[in-house]
């Protein structure tokens, strides 16, 4: 319902598993590591823990799309199975039949003996068996006891066997009791998926919003932010639920900008608080009855504003019309200054921060300055040739005046790299200075240029026409729209077009960046290949690799990997945190 008021093209927080949305942070691609690991570990227990609605199935179905062709898999979802159950279930998925030794009666031998015999098979063709358990924290202890017995499945080379266990935190607790201290001697890798940090539930809230088609700033308030994290706890489906629930409630109010107070009775509802049934009352009135009864979005933030008038809701102060700005003052759009506050806003009592166009101003008001960004993006020149020159020179490279600089720059070793729907997690994840289109005006199609040259927490660095500001990242997104160019180093021999690795000598480097990235940026432990790397390897690799630096696997090494590789194996380009 509220998707068209606040100019997004789908609902932006459901709880649906949609794959569009997916948000890697650091934790989860770490998860994903050590899920990946678990595939050439040679057997064994692999677990993953977390809280509920922290990502754990989000992580597994996301291994479960990139799981290599050489692997077999089962996926138990449903673990409250006795052992016997289990044994028929794992044989069903691995397609092992099966059939008692004596008529109506199976045992645990009639289940292990086929599952033995496949898994053999299954090794000698080449094959991994991976055996992946959901809410592993409702196995019961023998059953827990028989499949650590199904890690005895082994031969003298390795087992044939890898079982990943997924649940919620108490299942560390159950392989930690003194009983099962030999199935916690076999766990080979074990990771808890914490929640999201402050900075991260701000960059998920800002991820979802964007891949829902948000063009202007975000529709939270830096104190709404805060206060999705506190409530929230970090956890992802928590912030969905209480996100959806704060954007539903602004839209019933009329306002564009949610706060700390709405957030809060959003909460109340969604979270069932203490007195919650009163707290909704108060807080919303019968906005979501109307929102089901399908009244149209006029009829409803007209009601809402006349609950406002009617002293049911709190007081906006003058300011409540204008977005916060952050640390370096306030900012008022064109529109905000220019156009009378909507009907709702009048029936609620809101009046904009600056007088209408053309109107005098109220006697005593103060003149709204411009912002640092403001004055900076104005006096940046119409031209983008000395953002592109600024670029450059960080690299040590030069652009003459008038010349295309990606046409230009291929001399020097680099290529030029474009993206016109990134967000501030890419630019982080990338880790080099980018030059950003700026668009001074709200409504305007006139863009400008200027390079970002560090990024420090919630402050972004910007460079352009001989000036250097410091900006808050919340006010940079009301003039940035997700427009970034950068540069990035290319290998020795990189082709004009096509892929890197069709050609001989950028196969073998791209398999020994692969394999350096692979033993952590370490060159001196990667030893040299006893064979040559079969394509299917490479995109296999390849894939890795991008999982866990959570962009798209699609198994080619496109720029966005290979500026990737370049960072995590050390190779020497301006890097954003340290200002270039």
């Amino acid at each position: 319902m509220y998707v068209p008021f606040f100019g997004l093209q789908h609902p932006p927080f459901s709880i649906a598993p949609d794959p569009r949305y997916l948000f890697m942070s650091e934790r989860h691609r770490e998860a994903l590591a050590h899920l990946l690991y678990g595939l050439d570990a040679g057997g064994g227990f692999v677990l993953l823990t977390g809280e509920v609605g922290a990502g754990k199935t989000t992580v597994c179905r996301c291994f479960l799309e990139q799981i290599p062709s050489h692997c077999n898999v089962a996926y138990i979802f449903n673990p409250k199975l006795t052992v016997g159950e289990l044994l028929r279930s794992i044989c069903d998925e691995f397609g092992v039949p099966h059939q008692p030794s004596v008529a109506g009666v199976e045992t645990v031998k009639d289940y292990i003996d086929p599952l033995n015999a496949s898994l053999l098979a299954a090794h000698g063709a080449g094959r991994n068996t991976v055996l992946i358990i959901d809410e592993a924290q409702n196995l019961s202890a023998d059953v827990l006891e028989q499949l650590r017995l199904l890690t005895n499945l082994e031969t003298s080379e390795r087992k044939l066997l890898q079982i990943i266990l997924i649940g919620q935190p108490e299942l560390r607790t159950m392989v930690a009791s003194p009983a099962l201290e030999q199935l916690a001697q076999r766990v080979i890798a074990r990771f808890h998926l914490d929640a999201l940090s402050a900075q991260e539930t701000q960059q998920y809230i800002a991820h979802r919003l964007a891949v829902a088609g948000l063009q202007g700033p975000l529709p939270f308030s830096r104190s709404a932010i805060r206060r999705v994290h506190a409530l929230s706890r970090g956890i992802p489906r928590r912030i969905n639920l209480l996100c959806d629930r704060a954007l539903l409630g602004a839209y019933a109010a009329g306002v564009r900008e949610v706060s700390a107070r709405i957030v809060q009775r959003a909460a109340a509802e969604v979270f069932d608080a203490p007195a919650s049934a009163a707290a909704a009352r108060n807080a919303w009135g019968l906005w979501p009855r109307w929102a089901v009864a399908g009244l149209g979005v006029m009829a409803g933030a007209a009601l809402v504003a006349g609950g406002w008038a009617l002293g049911a809701w709190p007081q906006w102060s003058r300011q409540g019309a204008v977005s916060s700005a952050g640390t370096s003052g306030a900012m008022v759009s064109k529109t905000e200054a220019s156009a009378p506050p909507s009907g709702a806003a009048r029936t609620a009592g809101l009046t904009p921060a600056v007088p209408a166009a053309g109107a005098s101003a109220p006697r005593g008001a103060v003149p709204v300055a411009m912002s640092d960004l403001q004055q900076f993006v104005a006096a940046l020149p119409a031209s983008d040739t000395a953002a592109w020159q600024a670029l450059a020179s960080a690299w040590g490279a030069s652009v003459a005046d008038g010349a295309d600089a990606c046409a230009a720059l291929p001399r020097d070793g680099l290529r030029c790299y474009r993206n016109r729907r990134a967000g501030l997690n890419l630019v982080r994840q990338m880790d080099r200075p980018v030059l950003l289109t700026l668009f001074p005006s709200e409504e305007g199609d006139v863009a400008v240029a200027a390079v970002l040259r560090r990024l420090d927490g919630d402050t972004a660095t910007l460079e352009g026409a001989g000036h250097t500001v410091r900006v808050p990242v919340a006010e940079l997104a009301q003039v940035w729209r997700g427009d970034i160019a950068t540069l990035w180093r290319t290998p020795p021999d990189m082709p004009d077009k096509g892929d890197l690795a069709e050609t001989p000598a950028g196969a073998v480097w791209l398999d020994q960046q692969l394999a350096t990235a692979a033993a952590g940026g370490t060159r001196a432990a990667v030893a040299a290949p006893n064979r040559a790397t079969t394509p299917a390897q490479r995109q296999s690799r390849i894939q890795r690799f991008q999982l866990a630096q959570g962009v798209t696997p699609d198994g080619r090494a496109g720029p966005l990997t290979l500026m990737l590789l370049n960072r995590v194996n050390g190779v020497s380009e301006p890097r954003l945190r340290t200002g270039g």
